[in-house]
């Protein structure tokens, strides 16, 4: 994982790996990462091509509070909303996704829509409602072109399909419990393991 890297932009269809993106899907720590930043952290992938990756870590809600550790002047429909750590790499670096996006902004899954700008965020809280989900993120994960693909093939990250309720609606501190638990009998087996090793 890189500690350094931009936001990425193109207009890939979600395919598999080893000659295709994995835009638009969810990647997990496979076991390997702990000690790491990314140690149990799942991730959806933005943007994946031949210049990079960006993804944000959708599990990982940023602590204390966001009234006391935003640092973003975020309009007061949001203020008392989660603000989430998207990765490393510049966070203060302000990117978030959204459900139902009626203004310019990148859609990754069909429905859900990723923006970077704070004025289309105030443009769509105008019209907020319930219905409508949105999640905010300070910082992302970058890559640098290939590296992904050789973290993944390597076994450092197993992918798997994103969902708008794995994204918005799934609770985030048991996020990467519950997918590896729907994955092979080892996935099950690391899922049940306690997160401190020493623990056991």
């Amino acid at each position: 994982m890189s500690s350094h890297g931009s936001w990425l932009s193109g207009e890939n269809q979600i395919m598999d790996l080893p000659t295709n993106t994995l835009r638009g899907k969810l990647i997990l720590d496979g076991g390997s990462l702990a000690g790491s930043f990314f140690h149990r952290s799942v991730l959806l992938i933005c943007q994946h091509d031949e210049e990079g990756a960006f993804g944000l870590i959708l599990n990982r809600p940023l602590s204390p509070p966001p009234a006391t550790a935003s640092p973003f002047k975020l309009p007061n429909s949001l203020k008392n909303h989660s603000i989430f750590v998207g990765g490393p790499v510049q966070p203060g670096a302000l990117s978030f996704l959204m459900t139902d996006a009626f203004i310019d902004a990148e859609e990754i899954l069909p429905g859900i829509a990723l923006g970077n700008h704070l004025e289309d965020l105030e443009a769509w809280c105008q019209h907020y409602s319930p219905q409508k989900s949105f999640r905010l993120f300070s910082g992302y994960a970058g890559w640098s072109p290939s590296q992904l693909d050789d973290e993944v093939s390597k076994g450092a990250w197993l992918i798997h399909p994103a969902s708008k309720e794995l994204i918005f609606d799934h609770p985030p501190q048991s996020l990467w419990r519950d997918i590896m638990s729907q994955m092979g009998w080892e996935e099950r087996l690391q899922a049940t393991a306690p997160d401190d090793l020493s623990e056991n």
